[in-house]
């Protein structure tokens, strides 16, 4: 086994067997990110106060009762003899890079954990909280306006072009995913090499092979969140008996699996939690002292399968044909994925499962008692398509026309999407620099209808007048140094504040029930934030938008605008002073914050890439930071600049012995 880095520190990793790879690539991810593997393992177990102290208890306290080890435990029983032998290799050399640090700890399962822990939030059933605060408050016409998906969903991008658009002659793949901005940053770039594998790609720390964004020479695959519902809540009668907990089912009240757990809390006593399992699944929030709770079911947890099968043979693929059967067992998160090979085929697919229950349970959280939310199986077909040689496919979390109504219930604005299909055209010179700069474009369409609102408010004061006449001005683009830009950002959230003040939305402010982990989807003033064009569009409720529009033009004139949006729109990765970025959420580039609360970046770009299949030391990639997780080590941040520039990097190409 070798491993050798190139000058970005990204590592090349030779096995002389699969197994052999997999036990390198988890020793070399334990030197390059162990502390942060290290405590997804704990976020995995539901034991980060041990580390962090009671901050951390909320976070275990659902780790525990959602059944994430539990459920990656089963789901590593149930893998392929040959993946879990993959896994257990990966979990040995993380043990071995990690001796110096802390010894042992890790289960073979322990990968499909953190691949949990990624992703148990990254579906619906914190929005189906905010839907049901929605309704209770306004009814449920009012989901129509405020019930849309929640803010840690939209917001990648990802586009496959035919050869016949491209320089090289072959298809390229190009795009970026936006995630949580975290320091280390979520994905690190790898090379795999062993007999019969040669990957470039982005892995999730501590979980082995390439997951999402792959080329492995002849072929090339990359996603975007399908925005399926795929994660169901359920209304749980709950009572306490002599036994133990009750739960009311269809044919009257049966017993509950239930057990108590301890999370051990550095600096303080233990935190009792009650695990609660009812026929749906685990009791999420509330319980039998309550009378009432509210059960998760999940894909993973019902099938008892993660989708980590789908991990060798991707690995293992040479063709588009390879690449479309290994993510047959894709199961969650689904993902739409283009995928495009040597020879010029391209396809775009849905990856995942999603099931197959009465609608409602796809909007609010559904009585567990009754048969009719009853899961009746999985979703099949999912929609697929073929893309001709000639033809450009863009995908950013939007609505896809009448097949997206089968997956989902919300879906992103098109305005990303519709902007980089304008953006392409019937350009034929497509490649990795063409790509980079399609990726850094700052123009915000959302812009339009609160810039028309605030022209129509009437008998503003001078500075009021002049606050206006800048933003009228301006041409629309989220640039760092636009005084434009931070002058209609500086509106839009006293307008936002103002909006959250309303009377009609007096239930909504008052404080939520549940635990502060859902406080991003259930915060009252980033919702409308998020809602605030369909607000606009629609003027709900009676709202006086124009009176609004006009009281929010004078609260930033009697303090003024920040002389440039990157003042205030900037990323603190801590370790390094913090980062003024172009860009919006409804941008291409996609740097989002919470207008009305802070313009403080908190999801962004966790890579950019492009995969030239004509010729893959052409391709290009960056992450936010670099490969290495330790703030002392030169491949930290020398990525950093980079990036915040929309630069790209090559990916490793040098030949291997």
């Amino acid at each position: 086994m070798t491993v050798e880095r190139d000058e970005w520190g990204v590592p090349t990793i030779v096995g002389s067997s699969i197994d052999d790879l997999a036990f390198e690539q988890g020793r070399v991810t334990a030197l390059d990110r162990g502390d942060q593997i290290e405590l997804d393992r704990l976020h995995a177990e539901g034991r980060t106060a041990e580390v962090l102290g009671i901050g951390g208890a909320g976070w275990d306290a659902f780790a525990r009762q959602a059944l994430l080890a539990t459920t990656a435990r089963e789901c590593f029983e149930r893998m392929d003899v040959a993946t879990q032998r993959f896994c257990t290799a990966y979990v040995a050399g993380v043990d071995a890079g990690l001796a110096r640090r802390q010894p042992g700890g890790w289960a073979p399962w322990t990968p499909l954990g953190i691949f949990s822990v990624q992703h148990i939030l990254f579906g619906t059933f914190p929005t189906k909280l905010w839907r049901a605060r929605v309704a209770a408050a306004l009814g449920e016409d009012a989901l129509d306006v405020i019930g849309g998906e929640g803010p840690a969903l939209s917001g990648s991008n990802a586009w496959v072009a035919g050869g016949a658009r491209t320089t090289s002659g072959s298809p390229i793949i190009a795009g970026d995913p936006h995630r949580v901005l975290e320091s280390p940053g979520v994905y690190q770039q790898v090379r795999l090499v062993c007999p019969g594998v040669d990957v470039v790609g982005l892995a999730f720390p501590g979980v082995p092979g390439v997951q999402h964004f792959g080329h492995a020479g002849d072929v090339a695959w990359a996603i975007t969140n399908a925005m399926a519902d795929y994660q169901d809540l359920f209304v749980e009668r709950l009572r306490r008996t002599t036994a133990g907990v009750e739960a009311l089912g269809a044919e009257g009240w049966y017993a509950a699996d239930l057990r108590v757990e301890e999370v051990q809390v550095r600096g303080a006593d233990p935190v009792p939690v009650e695990v609660i399992v009812t026929r749906q699944g685990p009791v999420v929030l509330g319980g039998p002292d309550e009378g009432e709770g509210l059960s998760l079911r999940t894909t993973a947890r019902v099938g008892r399968d993660l989708g980590l099968g789908a991990i060798l043979p991707l690995l293992r693929a040479r063709t588009v044909e390879d690449v479309d059967r290994a993510l047959d067992r894709w199961v969650e998160p689904v993902n739409n994925v283009v995928i495009a090979d040597r020879a010029g085929r391209v396809r775009y697919r849905v990856a995942g499962r999603v099931p197959v229950r009465d609608e409602r349970a796809r909007r609010l959280p559904v009585p567990a008692w009754d048969e009719r939310y009853t899961w009746t199986g999985w979703l099949d077909p999912l929609p697929a398509s073929e893309v001709p040689p000639d033809g450009v496919l863009v995908t950013a979390n939007e609505r896809r026309g009448p097949e997206s109504e089968a997956i989902g219930h919300e879906f992103a604005p098109p305005h990303r999407a519709d902007r980089l299909r304008t953006l392409i055209g019937d350009r034929t010179d497509l490649d990795a620099d063409v790509a980079a700069d399609l990726h850094t474009d700052t123009l915000l369409p959302a812009a339009g209808p609160v810039v028309e609102l605030l022209e129509a408010a009437p008998g503003l004061s001078a500075g009021a007048g002049a606050v206006r006449a800048t933003i009228t001005g301006w041409d629309r683009r989220m640039d760092a140094g636009s005084p434009g830009a931070a002058a209609f950002a500086a509106v839009r959230g006293a307008l936002v504040r103002l909006l959250a003040d309303e009377k009609v939305f007096a239930e909504l402010r008052s404080p939520s029930p549940w635990p502060a982990l859902f406080d991003p989807w259930l915060d009252l003033t980033g919702r409308l934030a998020q809602e605030l064009e369909r607000i606009v569009a629609g003027a709900p409720w009676g709202l006086d938008l124009v009176a609004l529009a006009g009281q929010a033009l004078e609260e930033v004139a009697r303090t003024g605008p920040p002389g440039s949006w990157g003042s205030t729109h900037a990323w603190v990765p801590g370790g390094v002073p913090a980062v003024p970025l172009s860009g919006d959420t409804e941008c291409v580039l996609s740097t989002s914050s919470v207008p009305g609360v802070t313009d403080v970046v908190l999801r962004g770009p966790v890579a950019r890439y492009v995969w030239d299949l004509g010729d893959r030391s052409a391709s290009r990639w960056i992450v936010p930071l670099g490969a290495s997780g330790d703030p002392a080590d030169p491949h930290h941040h020398d990525q950093l600049a980079h990036w915040a520039a929309g630069r790209l990097v090559p990916v490793p190409s040098k030949e291997t012995a």
